[in-house]
């Protein structure tokens, strides 16, 4: 545990910030969001929670930084792979399966981005003020913006605006279906008492691969109308 002296310029605050983002990214690789709490995060930055708070005004505000960071961070890769993961010659409906794939592949590969969408509304949006929630908001809309685009460079049959909608579409769907495919001990063990309720038990990448063809699908088909 590193103990800080009180910054005193802008720079000394940004290493501040950063500090408790870093530690907080590190508490993500090793736990689910639900067990990342103030008081061990300020414990592992060497600050009192009193003091990280004057840097974020909650919990909930270093997370959704680290989300967005997150969602920037994805984005990046789907530019560096979605190039050998679809050949651009293929026909629609191949195109289509390819970048559905490439989606669902590349989400699973990111199990701290999809825990923290999964906790996205229902947790890490209902502890924050109006500012935080528009900074992140608008970077939401640029990441969804950004990854529309992606999309349409690969499935330029769909317009612009319904590539938008199957890139919101699917990371929406990501986030709730991360919770499902991560049962309790409690359903584990339902699951193993009665094997007839394996069939409730989802698999991340199948089924948001399968969602994906549906959305892209179903945009295409109206569409041609």
């Amino acid at each position: 545990m590193t103990t800080f002296q009180r910054a005193r310029s802008e720079e000394q605050r940004e290493v501040r910030r950063r500090a408790i983002l870093d530690a907080a990214a590190a508490m993500l690789a090793e736990m689910p969001v639900a067990q990342v709490t103030l008081n061990e995060l300020s414990r592992r930055v060497g600050l009192a929670k009193s003091n990280v708070l004057r840097y974020f005004e909650s919990r909930e505000a270093v997370l959704l930084e680290l989300l967005d960071s997150a969602w920037q961070e994805w984005l990046a890769e789907m530019e560096a792979e979605l190039p050998g993961a679809i050949d651009a010659s293929a026909p629609l409906g191949e195109r289509a399966d390819q970048l559905a794939a490439a989606l669902a592949s590349s989400l699973a590969a990111r199990p701290v981005l999809c825990d923290l969408l999964s906790a996205q509304a229902a947790v890490l949006e209902r502890n924050v003020s109006t500012e935080v929630a528009l900074q992140y908001k608008r970077a939401a809309m640029a990441d969804v913006t950004r990854l529309g685009r992606l999309v349409h460079r690969y499935l330029d049959e769909l317009s612009e605006h319904d590539a938008e909608r199957l890139a919101a579409g699917t990371v929406l769907v990501a986030g709730a279906l991360w919770a499902h495919a991560q049962p309790s001990a409690a359903a584990l063990a339902a699951y193993e008492a009665d094997p007839a309720l394996a069939v409730l038990r989802v698999d991340f990448t199948a089924t948001l691969r399968e969602v994906a063809e549906v959305l892209i699908a179903g945009l295409l088909a109206r569409s041609s109308r």
